[in-house]
């Protein structure tokens, strides 16, 4: 199965189920815990939710946002004392194939970073396939009926009402190599799987020692996340020329997954966060409540 062939669910398409078990497993970035991933086929209906079956009585954790936890450098949930952190990458992934459904077993705290990207989850999907579920009628995309934004001094993230689905982002640091960049992706024009999904996560080298005294980063390493110092990429070369925009939009794609299904509009952020995606999604989850 071609993976670029898979767009986001909400671009007329059914939903998609798993037609078997998907299992990697790997280093989480903060914990530096070695864990295994395995996601299960779900039934109509049940949602995206994770497993911690290495905790007594294997609690679930349902993939919403009313169940985030925090928010700080990834976005982890959490269900009385029962957590799972770094979960956007994911989530993306499956979002963009249409899985609305997964059972996500993981044997431990944090999901495995991989190479850093979505890639990884993309092609292990399409690697066991993926069948249409019920229900047969064709799922109706509902526009968004008025715009809903967040900020945080000059940082935002928008919802605003659109003809397509699209996803558009900005970013803007000190470090030449990076500057500032836009990116603006709809998944009815290309796939998620080579425009999106391959876009790495990435790190500056003047935090790292930081970070690391903070008790994050622990399994980062230039393996699994592109590093950026003042004269450059330490470990080149980039996948894309904007390999960091892109990376933003795939970590706003996996927060909006917590939302469920996701109005008709055309998301937009610039030197956002995981904290204001997950406002927005609060926001947007409040608006559809009232109506």
């Amino acid at each position: 199965m071609n993976p670029s062939s898979h767009q986001l669910s909400l671009t007329s398409r059914l939903p998609q189920g798993l037609v078997a078990p998907v299992e990697r497993s790997g280093v989480g970035l903060h914990t530096g815990s070695l864990t295994r991933v395995k996601i299960l086929p779900a039934a109509p209906g049940e949602g995206r939710c994770f497993v911690r079956v290495d905790l007594p009585g294997c609690p679930v954790i349902p993939a919403r946002v009313d169940v985030v936890d925090q928010t700080t450098l990834s976005t982890e949930l959490a269900i009385a004392e029962a957590s799972v952190r770094t979960v956007e990458h994911l989530l993306a992934a499956l979002m963009a194939m249409g899985v609305e459904d997964a059972r996500i077993e993981v044997d431990g705290p944090e999901l495995p970073l991989l190479d850093g990207s979505a890639l990884s989850w993309v092609e292990a999907i399409a690697e066991v396939g993926l069948v249409p579920t019920t229900p047969e009628k064709q799922p109706e995309i509902t526009p968004l009926s008025a715009a809903v934004s967040v900020y945080e001094g000059d940082a935002f993230v928008s919802a605003i009402p659109s003809p397509e689905l699209r996803f558009s982002y900005g970013i803007d640091f000190p470090e030449p190599a990076i500057g500032k960049q836009w990116h603006s992706w709809s998944p009815s024009q290309s796939s998620f799987a080579t425009e999106i999904a391959p876009a790495r996560t990435f790190g500056l080298a003047r935090q790292i020692e930081q970070l690391q005294a903070a008790g994050f980063i622990k399994g980062g390493s230039l393996d699994n996340a592109l590093v950026c110092g003042e004269t450059g990429w330490i470990n080149p070369p980039l996948r894309f020329p904007n390999e960091p925009v892109r990376h933003k939009i795939l970590d706003l794609v996996g927060d909006l997954s917590l939302l469920g299904p996701l109005p008709l509009a055309h998301f937009i952020a610039y030197k956002a966060s995981h904290k204001l995606h997950i406002q927005l999604v609060r926001a947007l989850a409040e608006s559809r409540v009232q109506i």
